[in-house]
């Protein structure tokens, strides 16, 4: 995580140093919706996270009229889950992302509205925070566990800025953080397995300032 960090603070002065930069800062708040994948072993199991609220903040820069860059970081609320037919067992957790985008950016509209899209990656930390106890409902097909996981992170979306004044924004947009499932939090029984692939679909609204 400390080396990842390093890194695009690296990048982002570098970028700086090439160009004259326009800054901006804000803050955003929503929620994430993961999808959840399938228990090999049997035909109704699944394994996931329940939607959960998200809050982050955000540092960009504008070298060019249509690119930039961005650094981000978000806190999440995810729960754990199994779910079989009409029982279905949860698990407290938390997630925290850290990640660096390249943004490309219409112009303005009328100078009020501008589309961004977003690509990049970084990390994501998963945290089962619960209580582990000796019983567990849905135990034949996974456990829950009080520990904590890196993943690598792509990340991608889109969104539309609003002007509210030449300096205050509101932003609106959609992300999808693709990381691999963490099975050190819900590990699979024995005898069964987990799809490999989450998703984790993060529609946000936010306020920024630019500098």
């Amino acid at each position: 995580m400390k080396t990842f960090l390093k890194s695009i603070l690296i990048l982002t002065a570098a970028s700086a140093a090439a160009s004259a930069q326009q800054w901006e800062f804000g803050g955003a708040g929503g929620g994430g919706f993961l999808n959840s994948v399938n228990v090999t072993g049997s035909s109704t199991a699944k394994a996931g996270f329940a939607p959960g609220a998200v809050a982050g903040v955000w540092v960009g820069y504008t070298s060019t009229p249509h690119f930039g860059g961005e650094i981000r970081y978000n806190f999440m609320q995810s729960n754990l889950k199994l779910k079989s037919g009409g029982s279905e067992a949860t698990f407290s957790g938390v997630a925290h992302t850290l990640q660096y985008d390249l943004i490309i950016k219409t112009s303005r509209h009328e100078g009020k509205v501008q589309l961004f899209a977003a690509l990049g990656g970084g990390m994501k930390y998963f945290q089962g925070t619960g209580k582990e106890a000796a019983y567990q409902p849905l135990s034949q097909f996974g456990y829950f566990t009080k520990t904590s996981t890196v993943k690598p992170m792509a990340s991608v979306g889109g969104g539309i800025k609003f002007a509210l004044s030449h300096r205050v924004f509101i932003r609106t947009e959609v992300r999808d953080y693709i990381t691999a499932f963490p099975t050190d939090l819900i590990a699979p029984a024995p005898g069964t397995k987990y799809g490999s692939i989450l998703h984790d679909i993060v529609p946000m609204v936010g306020i920024g300032v630019q500098m």
